[in-house]
C-alpha cells in the first residue's frame, strides 16, 4: 500500500510560526511533525510514501529529500497553490497506483497502527474515527456495525487517517475541491468502513497544541 501525507497546508492558525516554515517542519520532541508520521508509516511497512506540498514546499522537500534517512520512499505532488484535500488528492493519483491507498492528514500526532490498514478490504473507502477533542465535541460521523455514518449518535471526530478506493474519485475534475462531500455520498451508498482508534491522537492545529505535543514527548523520554 501506498500512502499519502497531506503537507500543502499553509497553517493559518499556527502564525506567525508558519509565515517563514511550513506547518510540517514545525518540532515537536526535536523532530518535524511530519518525521513523527513518516517513521510511523515506514514501523507500519509503508514505505512509499508521497507527500503534497504548496506553500513553502521548497522547505518540505530540501528537509526530507528522498525520504532513504527514515527509511522511506518519497515523491512530491506539488500544487502551486493548495487545492483542499479531495483536488489534492485528486491531483496525486497518477502517484499513489491503482490499489487503495492511504491518506494521513499532516498536521496530527497519533501512535495509532498504520500496518493493520494494510489488511483490511475496502470498497471506496474506510475511515479512522476518534474520540471527540474538547476543541470538536460535536464529531463529524457516526459509527455503527463497522460502517461510518453522515448521521447518527453518537458522533465522532474524523482522526485524518483514512484508506481511498480510486473510485470515489470517479466523477472528480482536476482543481480545488473538499474531501467530505464525496465521503458524505459514498456513505450514502454504504461504502464507507470505519472504526475508533482510542489510542494517541492529537490534531496539532494551533500553537498550544503543538506545545502540549512536544511536552508529551519530552515527558515520555
Amino acid at each position: 500500500m501506498r500512502a499519502m501525507i497531506l503537507a500543502a497546508g499553509r497553517g493559518e492558525r499556527m502564525r506567525p510560526l508558519t509565515d517563514h516554515t511550513p506547518k510540517p517542519l514545525l518540532k515537536a520532541g526535536g523532530r518535524p511533525l511530519i518525521e513523527h508520521l513518516i517513521s510511523g508509516l515506514v514501523a507500519g511497512g509503508i514505505t512509499e510514501i508521497i507527500v503534497n506540498t504548496a506553500h513553502l514546499g521548497e522547505q518540505v522537500e530540501a528537509a526530507l529529500g528522498d525520504g532513504s534517512y527514515l527509511g522511506a520512499r518519497l515523491r512530491f505532488s506539488r500544487e502551486g497553490e493548495a487545492l483542499e484535500t479531495g483536488g489534492g488528492i485528486y491531483r496525486a493519483l497518477p502517484l499513489l497506483g491503482e490499489k487503495p491507498f492511504l491518506v494521513v492528514n499532516g498536521d496530527i500526532a497519533t501512535d495509532f497502527p498504520f500496518g493493520a490498514l494494510t489488511r483490511l478490504p475496502i470498497d471506496l473507502a474506510h475511515l479512522v474515527l476518534v474520540p471527540n477533542p474538547v476543541h470538536h465535541p460535536t464529531g463529524d460521523f457516526g459509527l455503527k456495525e463497522g460502517k461510518a455514518l453522515d448521521g447518527g449518535t453518537p458522533r465522532f471526530t474524523f482522526g485524518g487517517i483514512g484508506v481511498y478506493s480510486r473510485e470515489l474519485f470517479r466523477n472528480s475534475s482536476p482543481g480545488s475541491f473538499p474531501l467530505a462531500p464525496l465521503l458524505r455520498a459514498a456513505m450514502a451508498r454504504g461504502g464507507v468502513s470505519g472504526q475508533l482508534y482510542e489510542g494517541l491522537w492529537m490534531d496539532i492545529g494551533t500553537v498550544e497544541r503543538l506545545r502540549d505535543f512536544d511536552n508529551y514527548l519530552r515527558a515520555k523520554r
